[in-house]
């Protein structure tokens, strides 16, 4: 059962933690964002799934997102509590160290069940459909910027190219009517002309280059300034068209696997993932706990300074685990040993200070 003082501290923090999260959400959407619109801008994909690319992108930074706003939000709520007196009121009234770490216990528990979730399986589902999706995208004529009724350039092929209707996953076309222009050996220039009552986009396996084979159909091979033209009927005619760019930020094809199939994927980057995944719920108690002693400050303390120092020691812990996750994933490690004694260490740190400035220096009651 919840006392009054463990609902007071839950709802205060909590109320923090969440208005922490909505800010950093923000943040990160705005980042991502940008992020995506340059995969669209170089090809990566069509701008047609790009909101729903972003919405799982941001799903697969959670994370981290999620641990970093409960410890920002703890700190700044606990540190207002202390800048306002309320939490020394509380000491002096007999509150011992067993009052504060109750709620945060609680607190803690709630986040990493959270953070668990989201990241053993929620982000590697996003991860999978968000890779599919785009897969499915660049399947159509729609990724490589055609649409029906309108004259569309071909990109780096010199020439446009015409369709009256397209099927509604934008991979059969009605009739169409493409023109390129190219220079000979000679220094002349061709025009040709393709028309065909039908036609269809497919992809090579390596899944980058993009092909439109038409059928039914009439070739034009008209040199300008001549008049030695070709005609030629047929009844399939292949022209590429723009091929799927690279993905710069394309993640590890580890990150897309289920948590329990990595088990059974004996490489340096399945294993490097998998601790990653398995380190984050921990990552999220440790930063609670070493949330409590960085809050603790006086009222004539600047308002944002232990907000500083805390920003500096969450990003050498995050960098410290970002580096053991570096060696998993080249081979030189070949468990996650290191993260764990690395949080480990970080959390008894952590318990250490929040005794040495809560409990031996927590105000004695004053006799009558």
């Amino acid at each position: 059962m919840l006392s009054i003082l463990d609902r007071y501290f839950l709802r205060e923090l909590g109320q923090t933690v969440i208005a922490t999260a909505v800010v950093l959400l923000t943040i990160m959407a705005g980042t991502t964002f940008a992020q995506v619109l340059k995969q669209v801008a170089n090809g990566s994909f069509p701008a047609s799934v790009m909101f729903q690319v972003l919405g799982l992108q941001m799903i697969e930074g959670l994370p981290t997102l999620l641990p970093l706003s409960a410890f920002l939000g703890v700190l700044y709520g606990l540190g207002r509590m202390y800048r306002e007196s309320e939490m020394h009121v509380l000491a002096s009234s007999g509150m011992d160290a067993r009052g504060l770490l109750r709620p945060m216990a609680l607190l803690a528990l709630v986040l990493a069940v959270l953070v668990g979730a989201v990241s053993l399986w929620l982000g590697p589902w996003a991860s999978r459909t968000s890779d599919d999706l785009v897969a499915a995208a660049n399947r159509s004529v729609i990724a490589a910027g055609l649409d029906a009724g309108r004259f569309t350039e071909l990109s780096g092929k010199g020439g446009i190219i015409f369709v009256d209707t397209l099927s509604r996953d934008g991979s059969v076309l009605g009739n169409t009517f493409i023109a390129t222009e190219r220079v000979n050996k000679d220094g002349s220039r061709q025009l040709k002309l393709i028309t065909g009552k039908h036609g269809r986009m497919y992809q090579e396996s390596n899944g980058e280059d993009r092909f439109l084979a038409i059928y039914d159909g009439w070739q034009y091979e008209i040199p300008l300034g001549a008049d030695n033209w070709r005609k030629m009927q047929y009844e399939r005619n292949d022209s590429s068209l723009s091929n799927v760019q690279s993905n710069d930020n394309t993640e590890d094809p580890a990150a897309g696997l289920d948590t329990l199939a990595l088990l059974h994927v004996d490489t340096a980057d399945a294993r490097a993932e998998f601790a990653w995944r398995t380190i984050a719920p921990a990552m999220s108690l440790v930063l609670l706990m070493l949330a409590l002693p960085l809050s603790r400050q006086s009222p004539r303390e600047p308002r944002f300074g232990r907000l500083l120092l805390a920003v500096l020691g969450f990003y050498m812990y995050f960098l410290l685990l970002e580096l053991c996750r570096a060696q998993i994933a080249k081979g030189h490690w070949h468990h996650a040993t290191p993260m764990w004694l690395l949080s480990m260490a970080v959390f008894a740190l952590a318990a250490w200070m929040f005794r040495s400035h809560y409990v031996a220096r927590k105000p004695r009651k004053v006799a009558a």
